[in-house]
């Protein structure tokens, strides 16, 4: 199989025009690609998702826990870690789309989480001799000297630097591994669907709802299994057990080899006049960027939901019966299970009763899908700065600082933050792989994910730089590790303000795009 064959001629009404199957034979258009071949490619997403959700989602937990680092550094370092992870997708993009091609980049990325995750061969060598298991695993095998309890002064409790060291090490090979298997993938499943085919044109608008579907069924598992097993058995195991999830959805994905429609690394125009057609295709990218700008004040609110969104669960009553007690990071599913709702409502409700009024094939534009979801984006954060308010003075009023409010109250910000991704997020997908030129795809989605990226990083840098203004004069810092004493609301009010500002800089922006024909 080579992703770098010459194009392939036009041929017969069943041969795919410039595509070919795993044998560098004209691909087929019968026997290949489709929903067949999307189905194993989501399988593989699915697992990627749930192994690193399986680290993202209660990473909080585990640094201001056996780390002993304090809420704001512990918010600050999340948000620059998952900066630099939706930031190298454009490297991966990169790589992919220029020299391996995206199947190669899917299986290498693959192989690359599975080294980062444990996969112990017995019982008694997990729990008696821990050689071969991954940088990370072995970094949480190592507790603090005050164990894991988060009552005692951490000063007093420093983890071994050793520990730190290989801990973040992991984490950032992992988000190199991500960063190559993110862009690839998604595109990859377009792929399976020809632009040029009016069928397989709707099918893949539909393929983005049900890639978003997937993605997120592979996020409810982690939040719902991993998340507990983190906080109530143990963070070695909790770490180790995605490597068994990566090693079977890559095996599906080689099942599908077969069936796969795989693209040429260069289009006729970068083929034949490669600098001239190259930098053409990337001028063409220019116009994005103001879409790119603007979608960055709902990434910083999207950053919200593992770091501050958990430690407010993390002080609410969250038992669930008399003997159970749900992990607070376990809350994001509350957002999980509204997206998979949603985005069957919206595939299968919303976008016929759409395409019969305005008789577009996806019902709405892109830029309108997107926008969409950033009202909603801003409205879920002006209600999670409603409930803060509520939570503070509840928690106040409590002796042990605890609040005796359930945690309920936060599910409407939950469900009103995935129902802004069903929107916003698979918009945002569609929108950076259509709109970009073919041979660039995988970097298009790249551009997508810096969004994340960038927000990410200026989430961290709001929380830094807020941390230490409000600590100024002896006060209580926003981001106070007693979050009763800090002030979460306040800084959900800036958001706030930044949503709404974001949101107009869109609405201006998408009215003067020109989609690309």
């Amino acid at each position: 199989m080579d992703d770098g064959a010459l194009l392939l001629p036009h041929g017969s009404s069943d041969i795919v025009d410039g595509v070919f199957d795993y044998a560098g034979r004209p691909a087929s258009r019968s026997a290949t690609g489709r929903w067949i071949s999307a189905a194993f490619i989501i399988w593989v997403e699915i697992g990627e998702r749930f192994s690193y959700y399986g680290v993202s989602s209660n990473l909080i937990s585990y640094l201001t826990g056996p780390l002993r680092e304090s809420t704001a550094t512990a918010a600050a370092a999340v948000n620059v870690w998952s900066g630099v992870a939706s930031m190298l997708p454009l490297l991966g993009a990169f790589i992919a789309d220029s020299y391996f091609g995206r199947y190669r980049t899917i299986v290498g990325a693959s192989l690359l989480y599975m080294l980062l995750s444990s996969c112990p061969c017995t019982i008694r060598q997990w729990r008696e001799e821990p050689q071969g298991l991954s940088l990370m695993t072995l970094s949480s095998l190592h507790s603090s000297p005050c164990g894991e309890a988060a009552t005692t002064d951490p000063a007093d409790c420093a983890p071994a630097p050793s520990q730190v060291v290989s801990f973040y090490a992991s984490l950032y090979l992992m988000a190199l591994a991500q960063g190559c298997h993110k862009p690839s993938v998604q595109a990859f499943g377009a792929d399976q669907f020809d632009d040029d085919h009016p069928a397989e044109r709707a099918a893949k608008s539909s393929f983005f709802n049900w890639w978003y579907f997937g993605l997120i069924a592979g996020v409810l598992v982690a939040n719902l299994l991993l998340t507990y097993i983190q906080d109530y058995v143990s963070w070695a195991l909790g770490f180790g057990i995605p490597c068994l999830a990566m090693a079977a959805a890559l095996l599906v994905f080689l099942l599908g080899t077969k069936t796969y429609r795989l693209y040429p690394l260069y289009t006729n125009s970068s083929t034949k006049c490669p600098g001239d057609g190259r930098r053409g295709d990337l001028k063409r990218l220019l116009p994005l960027l103001p879409i790119w700008a603007a979608s960055l004040p709902y990434a910083v609110v999207f950053s919200q939901s593992p770091t501050l969104f958990t430690k407010q669960g993390a002080t609410l009553d969250r038992r669930l019966g008399p003997n159970f007690e749900l992990p607070a990071a376990s809350l994001q599913v509350c957002s999980s299970v509204a997206i998979i709702t949603f985005v069957v409502v919206y595939d299968r409700l919303l976008v016929p009763l759409a395409r019969r009024l305005t008789k577009r094939p996806s019902g709405i534009t892109m830029l309108q899908r997107i926008g969409t979801g950033m009202f909603i984006s801003l409205l879920s954060i002006v209600v999670s700065a409603l409930v803060e308010i509520k939570r503070l003075e509840v928690a106040r009023e409590s002796d042990d600082g605890v609040a005796p409010m359930s945690m309920w109250w936060l599910v409407p910000q939950y469900a009103l933050f995935g129902v802004a991704d069903v929107f916003t997020m698979i918009g945002l997908q569609e929108f950076f792989y259509d709109q970009v030129p073919e041979a660039y795809r995988s970097l298009g989605l790249g551009l997508y994910l810096s969004i994340f990226g960038v927000g990410s990083l200026l989430s961290g840098g709001l929380v830094s730089a807020i941390d230490k203004i409000s600590k100024m004069g002896g006060g209580d810092s926003w981001f106070a590790d007693d979050i009763n004493r800090g002030h979460f609301d306040y800084f959900y009010w800036l958001l706030a303000g930044l949503s709404g500002v974001g949101l107009v800089l869109f609405l201006n922006f998408a009215k003067a795009y020109v989609y690309k024909k």
